[in-house]
């Protein structure tokens, strides 16, 4: 959703923001950074810096010298220096917030392999080159994808993105096992007539290119602000005590979901005030073994070895006070001096106030009553007029014979 600030040139292309990218919103590209710095102004002799973030396809991005000196603005689009030729893109962010996201990332200025510079601000002919080749990207991925399957070879090509003058074609490609694509090289030259690139990526980084929406009903995290991929494990799962249903548990990458780690953190500190799940309580009555926990309300759930029926509430403070008499060789007489009642609560949360129906009034199935009374009086009114009639027809004098002719 654009702002009105950020505003186009005749041709339909992104001219730039005139907030300077402060305005917050993602109108024209992905993993927007909000300058928080664009509104100050720089101490007495300090020189500007000369770092340029620049977004390509599928929110790549790269950090650039600006060695010309240009004006440039967020949405302003540039041709940069590659490997061999130039290529495309849109600045993202410009001024001193460059620097800090470059040491979040540990990429250094002075790295001449890994940091390039700006040539121009991208001309008309450059924008044609770089339309056209985008345009011939989604029909080659067809193409390369029916290759792939002819060799037999077991990759998935995701996505091809063209360098901004078309000279070089980057196939990116997942597979769980290393793969001989020397032939399938051999293949995309001779008919694509271009040079080719092949670049594997993981199935996270291939889900945060492709982008899509997430069982929360919002976009990926990956594809919109997420960079830096942790890895997930199962006992995430456990610790929050969640269902171990990989249907459930696992993204559109196939992998475990990353925002089972947003909380974890602050399960695992709300468990340092649990015992632990594997400690027996003794007692005089028998020993207890912990079947369930309640990390928001502080319960556990504890059953006699042989009686596995029957649970009994206890509290975290009260499993402590056992656990602690235990250790000093003492027995409590029995969990039920120490358990709770636990209520449930079965207030309603929500009141029909707007007077809609309730949703499940589909559910129960309709008697059949109405309906049988509706059969016999249908019946009645249509013996009803025929009685009539007869009725009408006895009492009615007989007609006079017609006279012959």
């Amino acid at each position: 959703m654009a702002c009105n600030s950020c505003s186009t040139g005749e041709d339909g292309q992104p001219k730039g923001c005139k907030n300077n990218g402060t305005c917050g919103t993602d109108s024209c590209n992905k993993l927007t950074v909000f300058d928080w710095l664009a509104n100050m102004s720089l101490p007495n002799g300090q020189d500007p810096f000369i770092g340029v973030e620049v977004r390509f396809k599928n929110g790549r991005k790269h950090y650039y010298k600006n060695t010309e000196n240009l004006t440039l603005s967020i949405g302003d689009i540039v041709a940069t220096q590659a490997k061999s030729g130039h290529d495309i893109g849109m600045v993202t962010l410009t001024g001193e917030l460059v620097s800090v996201q470059m040491k979040r990332k540990k990429v250094r200025l002075d790295d001449a392999e890994n940091v390039l510079k700006i040539y121009r601000k991208a001309s008309q002919k450059d924008i044609d080159i770089w339309s056209e080749a985008r345009d011939r990207e989604e029909p080659m991925k067809v193409k390369a994808r029916q290759f792939a399957i002819d060799l037999k070879l077991k990759m998935k090509i995701s996505d091809i993105e063209f360098q901004g003058d078309a000279s070089k074609a980057t196939f990116y490609y997942t597979a769980e096992e290393r793969v001989d694509f020397r032939e399938l090289i051999k293949v995309f030259a001779r008919e694509f007539r271009t040079r080719i690139e092949m670049k594997q990526v993981g199935f996270r980084q291939e889900a945060a290119r492709l982008g899509g929406i997430g069982s929360c009903g919002r976009e990926l995290c990956c594809s919109t602000w997420l960079t830096d991929f942790r890895s997930v494990s199962t006992s995430a799962a456990r610790y929050q005590q969640l269902s171990l249903n990989p249907l459930k548990l696992a993204g559109q990458c196939g992998k475990l979901k990353c925002c089972l780690n947003y909380e974890l953190d602050s399960y695992l500190d709300a468990l340092k005030a649990f015992p632990k799940a594997d400690t027996k309580l003794y007692t005089e009555k028998g020993n207890a073994v912990c079947q369930k926990t309640d990390i928001f309300k502080g319960l556990m759930w504890y059953a006699y070895e042989g009686e596995w029926m029957n649970w009994h509430i206890i509290t975290t403070d009260q499993a402590s006070e056992i656990i602690k008499k235990n250790r000093n060789k003492e027995k409590v007489a029995s969990l039920e001096e120490y358990a709770v009642e636990h209520i449930q609560d079965t207030k309603n949360e929500f009141e029909n106030v707007v007077g809609q129906d309730s949703l499940t009034r589909f559910d129960n199935p309709k008697s059949n009553k109405k309906r049988k009374n509706n059969k016999n009086h249908q019946s009645n009114n249509k013996n009803k007029p025929r009685n009539r009639n007869r009725n009408q027809n006895s009492n009615a004098k007989p007609k006079p014979n017609a006279k012959k002719s």
